[in-house]
């Protein structure tokens, strides 16, 4: 028999991989539709080993766009190959695409019943970082595992990650990561998300649920025992350049205008200048997390405002929590957890719209040295 060759998916092999799909497993099988869709999305790269012209096996990654992480999710060997070798190969073929894509992280799910595949993972260096129950459509809980591809390892993460549960609630998700950090995890609860974005909201009505500005995720933060810093790049009211009716704009005025008075009335300290790569990385020094306005498009395809959590850094990457989990696309919070984010893609995705917005709300925690 010849050599195995490990080579890119093609449409062509759809059948190969729809059948070793069937044959390997019982439920959650990525469909035909699915197969071809993965094998053209830039955003996904599936590997196939072939022997004497049949494919055997195939592994498939998903790379999270502007991140440094890519997800294992799914590796399968075609029955009667068992033994050959094949899985560790697909999985060393998986790390270099993963790295060819200039990824650090590979993360995966696989079955807490799946005897062959955990020994597989844990051999090749994996370590498990998770259990998520009744993962599975037959209700079996999911292990998850990482591992570091290159660099630094990544910073211990102290602040937990929290899920937004609507689509317009990504800032309050974020507020909510901080208080659970360093105030109660007790916070980290749909109720309190729903609470702080009704608190913070800037009523920004254009298409639906209104999201949230800086001054107003600081002065909830100070509201409820937090120490908020606002940065911001300007002076002048925000989210407005595509606002053309000019209720919609009376209203989110007035509403910035409130929070900007009751930010003042606080105390909280304000900076109207844009801060920096260097500031970011010495205030996460301190202990400090920071909530950060970013584009939606380069993070997640929406053009929208989007606010993550940085909460860590290397020396390479800013490490962050994403609320928004793309459940559409096969994401899990493990996805959405701790992205390594290369500081020249941080730098690109840390600021919205037309004028090059750049806002974040720092929120203090205590100095590693006190």
């Amino acid at each position: 028999m010849s050599a195995p060759r490990i080579r890119p998916a093609a449409i062509s092999d759809i059948d190969a991989l729809d059948a070793i799909e069937r044959s390997v497993f019982v439920s959650d099988r990525i469909s035909r539709r699915s197969f071809r869709t993965l094998i053209d999305r830039p955003t996904a790269e599936t590997i196939v080993i072939e022997t004497g012209g049949e494919v055997r096996g195939y592994a498939m990654i998903l790379f999270r766009a502007g991140a440094a992480l890519a997800r294992l999710y799914s590796l399968a060997v075609a029955p009667g190959q068992a033994g050959k070798g094949y899985g560790r190969a697909l999985l060393a073929a998986a790390e270099t695409a993963a790295m060819d894509h200039d990824r650090i992280l590979l993360r995966l799910e696989v079955r807490e019943d799946n005897a062959a595949a955990i020994p597989l993972y844990k051999n090749a260096g994996y370590r498990r970082i998770g259990r998520v129950a009744d993962y599975y459509e037959d209700g079996m809980a999911a292990l998850r595992f990482e591992k570091l591809l290159r660099g630094p390892e990544a910073p211990d993460v102290a602040t937990p990650f929290y899920e937004q549960t609507a689509d317009f609630t990504c800032g309050s998700a974020c507020l909510l990561m901080a208080l659970a950090s360093f105030r109660s995890p007790e916070f980290l609860d749909p109720v309190w998300e729903i609470r702080l974005w009704r608190e913070a909201t800037t009523v920004f009505m254009l298409s639906g649920p209104g999201g949230c500005e800086p001054f107003g995720l600081a002065m909830v933060a100070r509201e409820h025992g937090l120490d908020p810093e606002v940065w911001c790049s300007t002076s002048d009211m925000l989210f407005l350049e595509t606002v053309r009716d000019p209720e919609k704009r009376r209203v989110m005025e007035l509403a910035q205008t409130d929070f900007r008075a009751r930010v003042a009335r606080a105390g909280t300290p304000v900076h109207y200048e844009a801060f920096g790569l260097d500031w970011l990385r010495a205030r996460l020094a301190e202990g400090h997390v920071v909530i950060i306005l970013v584009s939606g498009y380069l993070m997640m395809g929406k053009k929208v405002p989007h606010w993550v959590l940085a909460h860590g850094d290397d020396g390479r990457h800013i490490f962050v929590h994403d609320p928004w989990v793309e459940d559409e696309w096969g994401e899990t919070a493990a996805d959405a957890a701790n992205i390594p984010l290369p500081y020249a893609i941080f730098d690109r995705i840390a600021c919205f719209g037309r004028s090059g917005l750049r806002a974040a709300v720092l929120i203090k925690g205590k100095s590693p040295d006190v």
